[in-house]
This record gives structure tokens, sequence and C-alpha cells, in this order.
């Protein structure tokens, strides 16, 4: 197998940054592992791991496992130990990973943009039945995600996705983790461009390539056509963002280096213009780089944003154009950014004048029969399929219009509301304690409980408040960029170590995009945040002027109010 730690490049034509000490850039020479995970990917390349798992573990059992695949290679096939019960959050950090591990996986399946049609939504809700505990949830990256999974069951599981067109290959890992796209593309009525095939093509070339098996870190894509920028792509590494060209018409933006956990960096647009049918080589080009240059030393520094943050966006553009794609791209004034995001719940008016109708199940939680029952009622009404989001929703596309109210009252009966509270249609929420070895704190069943509390207390609420809930610092439900970001911790509440939250206030992505508020030594208790989360909107209701968005009033607002501290009696009216 040839050596593709480093792909040879033309002969360079720019001065390439170097750090003042070695970062592991294969590119500058630094091609020996300088930690574990390193020396994984550097002993066997983590796609042949499928191979293991087909023909040896799944025959043998659990404990076959070798540990350097369990805990590394596995990821590329989407699969993670989940967390054995019985370990509470002050034991994440203190024990050692394997200690942690239950026999059972976390598996997650990439859906990368495509439209679901009723036979592979009845094929993932099978699984999920059978295989899984009857567990299903809806990722923020457009992913179905089981748990209970057991190594044993693997290859037919593997069958049945097959069978539907769908893959865990490469769903985690230090590869191209799933694809966000625009969930309306193709549909909407005031899309700019569809750039359905340029996923299509992305994954078609790239997925399953050893060239592109071994990043840094993980490497997430996102692309929409959709004025209402409705992938989150100030978060992600590589963002493909419609734009217009006053020449050459539809195309796309390009940013890079977006990323949050615990160093929060928001994308760099480059304000150029890529026709849909080269979107798939700038994609090989900025992959490459950060194959190339990433900086492999230290785990906490390996993703491309803390490069691209050393560079600057223009010298990363020179090294793209120059070393890569061996061409100039076209400038073009980076797309106008909208006010907040575009989660397409509700029904819509579709460009063929039939519709589309965005539903929330609550902080992305449904189940393997849920599925069943929305594929059911997909082939049921003719629908043409579903696409998941980056919000953990799903839209279900090409409904007959006359077919609609009837097709909500239905959906409404299983779970899934086109007509949530702007609680329920606006809470996102990661694994948590439940399932996830890094969580500290339970994440899934307390948002939904705050969420059920929320809508009692404020039963009218008329504008949307974000609340997204993490387990961890690592902001998988995208924390610093709610409204209401809350980071699972533990916090001391009468001498004793309790589940609690750090708050961020105010984040947001768009026009407003920027990390949300943090207070000094302010933390909530679980048991508390009810009280906390009601104590802050009051306020917001109240203190808030004409048309002032929550983002807004957070950075005027008066310290005690975001704290939930100062009496309603004190705030004007």
């Amino acid at each position: 197998m040839p050596d593709l730690r480093f792909k040879p490049q033309p002969p360079q034509h720019t001065e390439i940054p170097r750090p003042k000490k070695g970062e592991g850039q294969w590119a500058l020479g630094y091609t020996e592992p300088l930690n574990k995970n390193e020396q994984s990917k550097k002993d066997d390349d983590p796609l042949n791991v499928q191979a293991r798992i087909l023909h040896i573990y799944s025959k043998r059992g659990f404990d076959s496992i070798d540990p350097a695949d369990l805990r590394g290679r596995f990821r590329w096939m989407g699969l993670y130990t989940q967390r054995a019960p019985g370990f509470d959050g002050g034991k994440t950090a203190m024990l050692e990973e394997e200690e942690l591990d239950d026999r059972y996986f976390m598996m997650r399946v990439r859906s990368d943009g495509k439209l679901l049609d009723a036979a592979t939504v009845r094929a993932l809700g099978t699984i999920g039945r059978d295989y899984a505990r009857d567990t299903a949830d809806v990722t923020d990256r457009e992913n179905i995600q089981y748990h209970w999974i057991r190594i044993e069951d693997v290859p037919a599981i593997w069958e049945v996705l097959e069978s539907a067109g769908l893959s865990t290959l490469e769903a985690c890992g230090d590869s191209p983790r799933p694809f966000l796209g625009s969930p309306v593309a193709g549909v909407a009525k005031d899309e700019i461009i569809d750039g359905s095939s340029a996923l299509d093509e992305i994954y078609r070339r790239f997925i399953g390539s050893p060239e592109f098996s071994n990043f840094p870190r993980k490497f997430k894509t996102a692309l929409t056509g959709h004025p209402g920028h409705d992938v989150s792509p100030e978060t992600n590494d590589i963002s493909f963002v419609g734009t217009v060209h006053p020449e050459h018409g539809p195309g796309f933006d390009l940013w890079v280096g977006g990323g949050l956990s615990t160093n929060p960096m928001l994308a760099k647009k480059l304000g150029v213009w890529i026709p849909l049918d080269e979107v798939a080589d700038a994609w090989e080009g900025v992959a490459g780089i950060f194959r190339d240059y990433g900086y492999r030393r230290l785990r906490s520094r390996a993703r491309l944003k803390f490069l691209v943050q050393d560079w600057g966006v223009e010298k990363f553009r020179e090294v793209l154009e120059k070393e890569y794609l061996g061409r100039e791209l076209v400038s073009c004034e980076s797309p106008a950014s909208p006010v907040g995001h575009r989660d397409h719940i509700g029904v819509h008016e579709q460009q063929d004048g039939k519709r589309y109708v965005g539903v929330a199940p609550t902080a992305g939680r449904v189940s393997g029969t849920l599925l069943l029952q929305l594929a059911d009622l997909i082939e049921e009404y003719g629908v043409a399929g579903a696409r998941l989001t980056p919000y953990q929703k799903i839209v279900l596309i090409g409904v007959d219009p006359e077919k609609v109210e009837e097709l909500v009252v239905r959906l409404d009966e299983i779970g899934l509301s086109a007509r949530p509270s702007n609680w329920r249609r606006n809470t996102m929420a990661c694994t948590g304690i439940e399932f996830c070895k890094l969580a500290i704190v339970d994440t899934k069943n307390r948002a939904r409980d705050l969420v059920a509390e929320l809508e009692r207390r404020f039963p009218d609420l008329d504008v949307p408040i974000t609340v997204n809930v993490n387990g961890c610092p690592n902001a998988c439900a995208r924390t610093q960029v709610a409204d209401i970001g809350l980071k699972g911790q533990l916090v001391m509440a009468d001498g004793e170590q309790v589940e609690g939250f750090q708050v961020h206030l105010g984040g947001a992505t768009g026009l407003q995009a920027n990390f949300g508020r943090k207070l000094r030594a302010h933390k909530v208790t679980s048991a508390g945040l009810d009280d906390y989360v009601t104590n802050v909107v009051t306020a917001f209701l109240a203190d808030r002027t004409d048309g002032e968005s929550f983002t807004e009033w957070v950075q005027r607002a008066d310290e005690d109010l975001l704290r939930g501290e100062k009496s309603l009696e004190s705030i004007p009216s």
C-alpha cells in the first residue's frame, strides 16, 4: 500500500508559514507520529477495520476486539463504545476510557443531505426496533444515531443500510464526517442553487478513500444554496454557501476554519465564486491542505481552525489556489447573512406547487417505532421523502397541498409536530451521560423536561429563544451559538457536587453571529435550571424594546438580570 501521509504537490509557488516548533505537519517533513492516535493510524489504515468487524469480531464477540480497533479505528465505521451504566459525571475525567466502556456500541448512520424515501425510513426504523432496543436519535449532523448495538449484529445492520443506500462509513473518526446539506435542496422557492449533486460527488470521490481517511482530526463539511444558510456554515471546517456572481450567476462562496468546543472560532469567508461542477475539486483542495499541513502534535490543536487562524485567510487562499487547485478562484463578495437560523419547521410552498412540512421531535429523540410510523405516513400520503436537519428536525418533501392538514394531524399523533411551541422548536441536546463516555451530565431527558416546563410557564412565547444543552465542553449541540447555551459540568450545591451547567447567553449564527456571553463564576444546577431559565426569560420579556431579539438584549442587559438574581419587581414594565 502506498504511503499516503503526504501527497506530492506541484512545485511550490508560495511561501508556507512555518511554526516555531514542529507541529506534526506532514508537508513540512514531520511524518513520524507524535501521539498514540497518530501512531495507531500509521500502524493500520482505519478503513481496514471494516473487514475485521465482518470476518472476526462479529463472529467471535466483544472480547475478541483489539483495543486499538475498539477505541480508535471502530470510529471510522461509525461505532463508539457507549458509556457503561453506573458511572456518574464525576467519574468521566477520573477513569480511563476502557473503564467506562460498555459492551455495546453507539452507531451513527450518515444521511449527507439525501432525500430518504419511505423504504429508507422504514429500514432505519427496523434497525432501531430490532437491533438497538428501539432507540434512534436525529443528530445535528443529519445522522440517525442508535444505541445498544451488539458487535454480533453489525454485519446485518450494514446489509440493511446498504440496501437502503446508506452507510456508517467515516461517520466518526479523523475523517470526512457526515455532510450537512440543505433540507430543502431542490424544492425551496427562494433557493439560490441546488448543491445536492456536489455533495453526491464529494461522497463518491472521497468517502472511503485511503487518500482522505487520515486527517489530523475530524473534518466537518456543510453545503447550502438556501439564503437562510440553513446548515450552520459558520461552525464547520469547510462550508459552501450559495452566492450569485454579477456575471457568472449562482455558485458557492467558500468558508473555512469554523468550529466550536473549548476554542470556538467562526469560519472565515474567502469571498469567492465556485461553480457547482467545481465544488468537489475545491473540497479536495481544502481537505488536502488540512491533511498535509494540519497540526498533528497535539489533539487539542489538530482542527483546521487553528491552521486558518495562524495562516490567515489570504495565505490560506493563496496556498489553496497555487499548490492544490493550480488556478485562481473567482473573487466575489460574500453573500449577506440572514438573521437567525432557518429550520424549515411548518408548512411551506415548494417551487412545483407542492408543500414541504418541517416537524420537530423533542431534542432530537425519536425511536425505531416512530421511524416506522413515519415511513407508513410517507407511503400513505405519497410524500417524496424526508430529510434530516442540522437542528435535530425532520422535513417531509413533496406533499400534495390537499393532503397537508390531514398529514399534519397524523404526524402530531406520533409525536412529530409541524406547529410546535417555540420551546420545542428551538431546543437541542447532545447524547449526554445516558450513553456518552465524555459526558458529565444528563442532557436528553433534562432537555425534554425543560421544554415541558417552559411550555407550561410560557405557553404563548412570541419570539424564538434557542436552548442548546450539552453534556460536556465539546459543544456537539453548538452551545456557544445558542440564545441559551448550557455546558454540562459538576457544580457545588449545599457542599456537594451535583449536575449543573455553565451558561452561555446570546450566542447566534447568521447576521448576529457571535459566541454567547459567559458570566464570571456563574453556574446553574440541573435541578434549578427551570427556575433559572424562567427568571432570565421573564426579565427579557419585561425589559426588551420593540423588535429586540434575545441576542441583542443580552448584549446590553444588566448582569443581575442574566444571572437570574434581580427581583422581578425591580424590572421596569
